[in-house]
């Protein structure tokens, strides 16, 4: 959902009408997990809630829900003939919950609301009710639950994955810009000033100080990244040894082979353990091949993301299974019963 929260946040401060579709049941495979949104007025859409192969059937019910100001559950499948949904294209079947969203009403104030936690970045608990007669309904944090009976989904917003890079060198540009379009909050520390500047990293908070002091101040948790991309041992080495101690995700560091042993060297002599500097990823990222600033940050976040995830970073046409192992699920394994939310029997649709 935080990727539609800008667009929608400003239809709320213009005063239009708009609807938003959110994935609320995911069963088999399916090209985007729960919490998926797309926001639909008539000055445009964003977001996705499938690969494409439904949108065109979410859009007009996104309009009907604008005209109607209905709320619904529509499962989308393809049929196997006899009028049985049986899944989308790639296998599976989707759940997804249309609610309109008029000027004033309190569905706006909460987009409002959750639009300004997540820019800044404050983690915020949301609950959206996805059957009984409050389906549609959002929760901010410890709301009064209007029914506690009622099926609910949980989506994350305001707590970006974050990630910190050490050293302001041409790699980290291209990194803070590769790690903002991907949705993380970005950080940029390194204690020159003169490299370390908002101009050269758009989008990013850049710090000016010491790497250890900084990270010292921070909390990070299992979705953070710590990224070491300078090659002096007064940044590295001290950052290095705070970081490995965190519970950080994922803790990298730039440079060759030789670089890398002499680094492991002098963590070990800092007191590092040897289960600390097992988690470390160096030299950083996958091997893409490419030697660029961008193919570096590229290979970096490649790494950052299988691990996050627990893949292997091989190519899928060399594997077999799921192309989506970890799909995120709604409170009930059960798909979401829609006639309570919608008068009538749900058609899928292909």
């Amino acid at each position: 959902m935080r990727e539609i929260l800008t667009p929608a946040a400003e239809w709320v401060r213009t005063g239009r009408p708009f609807a938003i579709a959110t994935v609320v049941g995911v069963a088999g495979s399916a090209p985007r997990p729960v919490g998926s949104s797309m926001v639909v007025s008539d000055a445009g859409v964003f977001g996705n809630v499938s690969g494409g192969c439904v949108e065109g059937a979410v859009f007009e019910r996104c309009l009907d829900a604008i005209a109607t100001g209905t709320v619904s559950v529509e499962s989308f499948g393809y049929s196997d003939g006899d009028g049985l949904a049986v899944g989308l294209t790639c296998g599976g079947s989707i759940d997804v919950l249309v609610r309109p969203v008029a000027p004033g009403s309190d569905a706006a104030a909460t987009i409002a609301l959750l639009a300004e936690r997540d820019a800044a970045a404050v983690p915020t608990r949301f609950r959206l009710l996805v059957s009984g007669p409050q389906c549609g309904t959002g929760l901010i944090d410890d709301a009064t639950d209007p029914d506690p009976g009622a099926r609910s989904i949980e989506i994350e917003v305001g707590a970006a994955p974050r990630l910190i890079v050490v050293g302001a060198v041409e790699f980290a540009v291209a990194l803070a810009r590769l790690g903002s379009a991907l949705g993380l909050r970005v950080s940029v520390v390194d204690p020159r000033e003169v490299f370390a500047t908002d101009e050269r990293f758009p989008g990013a908070e850049v710090v000016v100080d010491w790497p250890d002091r900084y990270l010292a101040t921070q909390t990070l948790d299992g979705r953070s990244a710590v990224c070491v991309l300078s090659h002096d041992p007064r940044l590295d080495v001290p950052a290095l040894r705070w970081a490995l101690a965190s519970p950080a995700g994922y803790v990298g560091a730039m440079g060759s082979r030789s670089t890398h042993d002499d680094r492991l060297g002098r963590l070990r002599a800092a007191g590092v353990t040897a289960s600390a500097l097992a988690r470390l990823r160096s030299p950083i990222g996958l091997d893409l091949g490419g030697s660029s600033a961008a193919e570096t940050a590229l290979s970096i976040l490649a790494e950052i993301i299988a691990d996050r995830h627990g893949a292997t970073g091989q190519r899928l046409s060399a594997l077999a299974g799921p192309i989506h192992g970890g799909a995120a699920r709604s409170d009930s394994e059960q798909p979401v019963a829609p006639a309570v939310c919608a008068p009538g029997p749900l058609t899928a649709r292909p």
